[in-house]
């Protein structure tokens, strides 16, 4: 399945959770990158739409102890190109030993023949991202052929101090999200985000999966709507790993969807939202929230997160490979 056969390789598939789950606390205890992922976490992502685990996922195995993996995640759409994009990781014990290497010229090969499934024809590229400061990670995308494309901030605030009060968005109303605000939530996330970097509006099914997460929690979740029309506006949606309680001893909130239709920008709504999603997590002994952002938004955001307490604590850069021109 590789040139490297010092090692097993294989496809991940639901009866690895375990492995892959040592394999990712592993991975953190010597890199840091604040990732902590349960078998309940993983199980989970075999039911992504975006995801071809038995022809778009591999492992390495050393006996029984996984040592390396990696998945590939398509786009609902190529506009004008398939952008698709990887996550894995090496054993720390294991470095230096050609499994990332072997493991990127499968992903290569593999987003291949994927792509020409979904959108035959059309250009591709393959994103990676690793930490900025992870040197031997940039090292070997770099010899790969991979090129820096943009740039990520994990920004956090501490929960522990006074927040300032729930900022006044006129003429909105901010309400608790409820399943039957589902649609409404995914209207404004698509239609918010589309003019992000890499960004494509979301399918039946991958909203589902979205909102399914185990660590989704509507209690700090809120939508914004136009109190005249009824309109919606804005949505913020949380979520709480309890792997990552277990493993840490701390609530922390993650906040993986913030933002504001065009229609609705410039009248303070992703403030407001940002800080009712805080006060309801400090009201339940949360110490920290936690978020990513592209540095490069050009809606302001790390300037909103900014003006809202939030501090930069690490970097992710994103590797791009042009595959298929």
């Amino acid at each position: 399945m590789t040139s490297n056969q010092e090692f097993d390789w294989r496809p991940i598939d639901c009866g690895q959770v375990r492995a892959w789950a040592e394999l990712v606390a592993a991975t953190e205890a010597v890199d840091h990158q604040d990732e902590h992922l349960g078998e309940d976490d993983l199980i989970e992502e075999f039911d992504d739409p975006d995801c071809d685990y038995p022809d778009g996922s591999i492992a390495a195995y050393d006996g029984a102890v996984m040592v390396g993996w990696c998945v590939l995640i398509m786009r609902s759409a190529a506009e004008p190109a398939h952008d698709m994009s990887m996550l894995g990781a090496v054993h720390p014990a294991y470095r230096g030993r050609g499994i990332g290497s072997a493991i990127l010229d499968w992903a290569e090969q593999a987003a291949v023949l994927l792509h020409e499934r979904r959108f035959p024809g059309r250009p591709l590229s393959l994103d990676g991202r690793c930490l900025a400061r992870n040197e031997g990670a940039v090292e070997l995308f770099e010899e790969h052929g991979y090129k820096p494309s943009r740039w990520f901030l994990r920004m956090s605030c501490p929960l522990t101090s006074a927040l300032p009060p729930v900022p006044t968005a006129q003429g909105v109303d901010i309400v608790g999200y409820t399943p039957e605000r589902s649609q409404d939530a995914r209207l404004v996330r698509d239609d918010a985000f589309r003019d992000h970097w890499r960004t494509t509006e979301n399918t039946d099914e991958s909203w589902a999966h979205f909102i399914g997460f185990q660590a989704f929690r509507p209690a700090y979740s809120f939508l914004a709507y136009e109190s005249d029309s009824g309109e919606p506006l804005g949505v913020v949606l949380a979520h709480e790993y309890d792997s990552y309680t277990r493993a840490t001893g701390r609530l922390e909130l993650y906040i993986p969807t913030i933002g504001t239709r065009r229609i609705g920008r410039k009248r303070g709504i992703a403030s407001a939202l940002l800080m009712q999603t805080m006060h309801a997590a400090k009201a339940a002994d949360f110490v920290k929230a936690v978020l990513d952002v592209d540095s490069d938004s050009q809606t302001g955001a790390v300037g909103l997160y900014e003006r809202a307490g939030f501090t930069v604590e690490d970097t992710h850069v994103t590797q791009t490979k042009h595959l298929i021109a």
